[in-house]
């Protein structure tokens, strides 16, 4: 049996916590002590409900793993009225981003929930590959211009100019994996995070498009194996200031 989950006997109480929030019933109270039988699923719920912090997690760096932070701090009008605010960007100013936001967004998406716990995630930051990638895309949307604007106003009314994808932001970091629904979660958490930093994000639906039309394009990200791009968000300092909340559809939500 691999050794995912390491209970010290000499700190645990035997309080039963561990075992009734494990979701995968893979640790059970036996004379006193929580002990691991194995089917873990490495959700680290025992590991942070434990109140002696007799709960260790191999293979695991726990060293930035600090005290809980509820999100009743944060107060809810403002919080929502910040993501009611929240608007795609596309126009960047000419400044880089700090290394130490960048890590705070990965941090951000590295922690988002995944499904089944699986942590398969992966974030690809295009740095110096940004421009050459970027002409790649533009070459390819220039190629098939005439057959897209059959199907995309969007073409239509705009040139492919050569920061058509990119927008001249200076950061690109684009969010792959297996599991769909796990990258969009992380993307969002990131989005959120890069928000707080006063920073703005576009989604580059037309991104995605092209690593699916041009293996060539997907292969020099050199994604995890098995991986495809489910988002590719564009980051920057805004050069654009928006003043107003704008209106949405009714809600559309029903009580069953």
């Amino acid at each position: 049996m691999e050794k995912i989950i390491e209970i010290s006997r000499e700190k645990c109480i035997g309080c039963g916590l561990c075992a009734k929030d494990c979701p995968a019933s893979a640790i059970k109270v036996v004379g006193g002590k929580a002990v691991f039988y194995g089917g873990c699923i490495e959700c680290g719920h025992c590991y942070a409900v434990c109140p002696k912090e007799a709960i260790g997690m191999c293979g695991y760096d726990d060293s930035d793993c600090g005290e809980v932070t509820s999100m009743e701090e944060i107060d809810t009008a403002t919080l929502l009225n910040a993501m009611k605010s929240r608007r795609t960007i596309r126009q960047y100013k000419d400044i880089p981003v700090e290394q130490e936001k960048i890590d705070k967004i990965l941090e951000a998406g590295r922690y988002a929930p995944t499904g089944k716990n699986a942590q398969t995630t992966a974030f690809t930051v295009l740095g110096s590959m940004q421009d050459d990638i970027e002409k790649d895309c533009v070459k390819l949307f220039r190629g098939g211009v005439e057959v897209g604007k059959l199907f995309s106003q969007t073409l239509r009314n705009n040139e492919i100019d050569d920061n058509f994808f990119f927008k001249k932001a200076p950061l690109v970091i684009v969010v792959s994996g297996k599991d769909g629904v796990s990258a969009s979660l992380a993307s969002a958490y990131m989005e959120l995070c890069a928000n707080s930093m006063g920073l703005g994000v576009l989604y580059s639906g037309f991104f995605v498009a092209c690593t699916i039309i041009n293996p060539l394009i997907k292969n020099k990200l050199r994604l995890p194996r098995g991986h495809r791009v489910i988002t590719c968000m564009i980051i920057g300092y805004p050069d654009v200031e928006y003043r107003r909340i704008p209106p949405r559809k009714p809600l559309d939500v029903k009580y069953l």
